[in-house]
């Protein structure tokens, strides 16, 4: 059985793919965005699962839930499940998160990214970007493609870790809204097989993923000048650079 970090696991899909993943026998680490927010999560607690809490939208909070990640130990699979629609939080939580969290997590063997069809819609600029949300210029398709992107350039580098990223369609949870039109079941069913699959497929890396089924993300997804400016942006601004493949030491601070 898999141990499994899902970020954002209070509610929506995070928590539908906790709560799957733990029915199937997997071990599972929630995350809530702060103490009060365990409380949502107490049942998956009760089931046996971990959990870790810090506002994604800090980083200095996000540090301290890799932290508290690797304190728990080894962890096989990672997906990056939190996600913001509007506001001031959604590059640091949708982009910034997700990034530092992978350069500081202990290196697990699969690493899951939460997409969107959204990001054909994004633009792939980075100049002018405020990675802390201060100035509330992000937008959600950028963010979904600079994650997107982020997904292909760690299987790029990491070619010994499988990173994917999945868009789960328009599904009715709170994001979503009531009335949205798809199949909750599959909002969450393709990160559940990215993260533990023994499937051929599911052992591929650098796909952009929607219902099982591999499909094209952006172009600029795969370019590889926009994947390195993307990565020097963020490790500026976080301070953290992703390790190099043969780096023993997992990260090197700017």
């Amino acid at each position: 059985m898999a141990r499994i970090f899902i970020t954002g696991s209070a509610d929506g899909l995070g928590r539908e793919a906790a709560k799957t993943l733990l029915d199937d026998g997997h071990q599972v680490v929630v995350h809530a965005r702060s103490a009060g927010r365990l409380d949502a999560v107490r049942e998956l607690l009760a089931q046996g699962a971990g959990a870790v809490v810090g506002d994604l939208s800090d980083l200095e909070q996000t540090r301290s839930v890799a932290d508290q990640v690797n304190r728990l130990g080894r962890i096989d699979s990672v997906i990056h499940n939190a996600g913001v629609y509007t506001g001031a939080a959604v590059l640091p939580v949708n982009v910034v998160a997700p990034y530092l969290l992978t350069a500081l997590i202990d290196r697990p063997h699969r690493l899951i990214y939460l997409s969107s069809g959204d990001h054909y819609r994004g633009r792939a600029s980075l100049d002018g970007q405020d990675w802390s949300g201060h100035a509330a210029r992000g937008s959600y398709p950028d963010s979904k493609l600079f994650v997107t992107t982020l997904a292909a350039t760690v299987a790029r580098l990491w070619p010994d870790v499988l990173s994917n990223a999945v868009d789960p369609g328009w599904v009715p949870t709170r994001m979503g809204g009531p009335g949205a039109p798809d199949d909750l079941r599959l909002g969450h069913l393709t990160q559940e097989w990215l993260a533990t699959s023994d499937d051929p497929d599911a052992r591929t890396s650098g796909g952009y993923w929607h219902h099982q089924r591999r499909i094209e993300p952006h172009p600029e997804v795969g370019d590889l000048g926009f994947q390195d400016q993307l990565l020097e942006h963020l490790a500026r601004f976080t301070g953290t650079r992703l390790a190099a493949p043969a780096d023993a030491s997992r990260l090197r601070r700017t």
